[in-house]
């Protein structure tokens, strides 16, 4: 019995182990899903508690499989769960779960990747994007298939303040293969810099929680696993439109072991390439014989701004495509005969 003016933390009844769940059920991760499940309850309450608080607090689980990482978000005496679940074969294992939670969870068998998270949560919720973040997360131990393309979206989600976001600075704590979560944390100079630590970091608060060795998941991966925290930033550190940010890091990484400014130039068709690149470089006052890894976030920043001038003063730079014109140069040596069994180092490259 409580004692007297304590509310009784909520405690799930006996039910079998996830061990149990998969012999129960007959389940099987999947390869080609990248499925591996996390057994060890004492693991996924750690992934939880990086989380922070979540007494009543509204969470939504990605792909939570046979229900362990589920059972340590319903010991956190949350107010709602919701799992969006794309495997068919766990939905009796979670159900019978929420059989066990009454009026607690939410089962949506459904692709998270395509699931409009804009209606996911009470409408009562939702914070001003300047106040602390709503009592809304996401949690996630994520297949590796779907991990760098969902945060991508995500991330973009977080520049305008739309799916997920919709409802405030919502955080997020996911699992990543351990190399992406480097890539994910890593610093200007860093071997893993790229693309991803821009991106993620120009949004969002990113820390690299802990990282779980292999063998604590069925079947054992081939790497180990990291949990990453996420909190959106109120202010972005470069305040340009998402494709914009993308399309210059995008660039900038394209040859990453070449100074920056050979990815920079694909941002320009080739006639008057090499021109615009160097206007762009000195206007940024970035030294163009810098590796792409070793520039700073404000250098990024000030080549995006940069970019977004020359786009204003000629709107049909930011749809041109060099792969596209890489493609188009291709067909046309095919189309006069002309013979080039070598590849071009960008065309390898690419």
């Amino acid at each position: 019995m409580a004692a007297p003016g304590k509310v009784a933390a909520f405690h799930l009844p006996p039910l079998p182990t996830i061990g149990e769940i998969i012999k129960l059920f007959r389940l099987k991760a999947k390869k080609q899903l990248s499925q591996n499940f996390l057994l060890d309850l004492r693991l996924t309450d750690k992934i939880v508690k990086q989380a922070g608080k979540l007494k009543n607090a509204h969470v939504c689980e990605v792909g939570p499989g046979p229900g362990g990482i589920t059972r340590s978000i319903l010991s956190a005496d949350v107010e709602q769960l919701l799992l969006v679940e794309k495997d068919p074969r766990f939905i009796p294992g979670l159900q019978m779960l929420s059989e066990a939670a009454p009026g607690k969870v939410r089962i949506v068998h459904g692709d998270i990747l395509t699931y409009k998270m804009e209606k996911a949560f009470p409408k009562h919720l939702k914070k001003n994007w300047e106040d602390e973040p709503p009592d809304i997360h996401i949690i996630g131990n994520l297949p590796f298939s779907v991990s760098t393309p969902l945060i991508i979206k995500w991330l973009e989600n977080v520049s305008r303040k739309d799916g997920p976001f919709i409802y405030g600075r919502t955080q997020m704590t996911l699992t990543f293969q351990k190399e992406v979560a480097e890539r994910l944390t890593a610093n200007p100079g860093g071997k893993q810099r790229s693309r991803l630590s821009i991106m993620s970091q120009h949004l969002c608060t990113v820390e690299n929680c802990f990282v779980i060795p292999g063998q604590a998941f069925v079947p054992k991966p081939e790497v180990d696993v990291a949990v990453v925290h996420f909190t959106p930033l109120v202010t972005p550190k470069i305040q340009q439109p998402f494709e914009l940010v993308e399309k210059v890091v995008q660039s900038v990484f394209q040859f990453r072991r070449k100074y920056c400014f050979r990815g920079i130039e694909t941002l320009f068709p080739e006639n008057g390439r090499l021109k615009r690149t160097e206007q762009l470089m000195m206007t940024a006052n970035v030294d163009p014989t810098l590796r792409p890894f070793q520039l700073s976030m404000s250098q990024f920043r000030s080549l995006c701004d940069t970019y977004r001038k020359m786009c204003d003063e000629d709107p049909g730079l930011f749809v041109y495509n060099y792969r596209e014109e890489l493609r188009q140069k291709k067909r046309k040596k095919l189309t006069n005969n002309i013979s080039h069994p070598e590849e071009t180092e960008e065309e390898d490259q690419l």
